[in-house]
């Protein structure tokens, strides 16, 4: 069994420590004064956001704050995972992405579409691997469902993988993943199996969604506030943030 570990990172202590469960509020607001158009429900999940504030923080040698009730809409943090949520979803294609994974089969079609078992395992999982083997947190979009309407995509989810243990006789990943519906639990693990056929699938957390696919998301870092660091817990040292 092969296992490697992003040093130093474990969502008990390096992801925030309240649930991905904000009351109903806009995400975001145009305009001024009575004259407001509100964008969005942050009811509906900031789970992009999360990893990708989580991944900020960590790489900027900071903890998370050690509030366990999500932030108030308009404070400095609630403002900081609005803008990391819009940056995981990796504009403009990213939308096309989700859009296209959730209506794909799992299972490759007779006239040579490839289905998401193919593209997770084949395309995606070397991609993840490559990351964390050289010490890297990598991001996922984490497609649940299947849906030809465009707004069913936003049931999908997004993760944090920071590790992985892998059975190679077997041919068996099981994927260490930071999840902000669940804080503070170390012991989340995706578990799929490296040959793609027709009845494969990925095991995850009992009464969440089942996990249909999986990608690499882009991150790109931007710098943590200041009024966010200034309530953080320092860690020690500092980790190169990378692409």
């Amino acid at each position: 069994m092969k296992a490697v570990r992003v040093a130093g990172f474990a969502p008990s202590t390096s992801g925030f420590h309240f649930a991905n469960a904000f009351p109903s509020a806009p995400v975001i607001e145009f305009g001024r004064g009575s004259l407001r158009l509100p964008v969005g429900n942050a009811a509906d999940g900031l789970c992009g956001g999360m990893i990708f504030a989580a991944r900020d923080l960590f790489e900027a040698g900071h903890a998370p704050p050690a509030d366990t009730e999500p932030p108030a809409p308009r404070s400095p943090l609630f403002r900081h995972l609005v803008r990391r949520l819009f940056d995981s979803f990796d504009l403009p294609s990213g939308p096309i992405r989700y859009l296209t994974w959730t209506a794909l089969p799992e299972s490759d079609t007779r006239w040579g579409l490839r289905g998401l078992a193919w593209r997770s395992v084949r395309n995606e999982w070397p991609k993840v691997k490559r990351d964390l083997d050289r010490g890297v947190l990598a991001p996922l979009g984490v497609v649940r469902l299947r849906s030809l309407k465009p707004w069913k995509v936003g049931q999908n989810h997004q993760l944090l993988a920071y590790g992985y243990d892998l059975d190679e006789r077997p041919g068996r990943v099981f994927l260490q993943v930071y999840d902000p519906n669940h804080p503070d639990a170390d012991d989340l693990t995706l578990k799929f199996d490296l040959e793609p056929t027709s009845h494969w699938k990925a095991e995850y957390v009992e009464g969440e969604l089942p996990v249909r696919g999986f990608f690499r998301t882009r991150y790109r870092p931007r710098p943590v506030p200041g009024d966010l660091t200034a309530t953080a817990t320092p860690r020690r040292g500092t980790r190169r943030s990378r692409p």
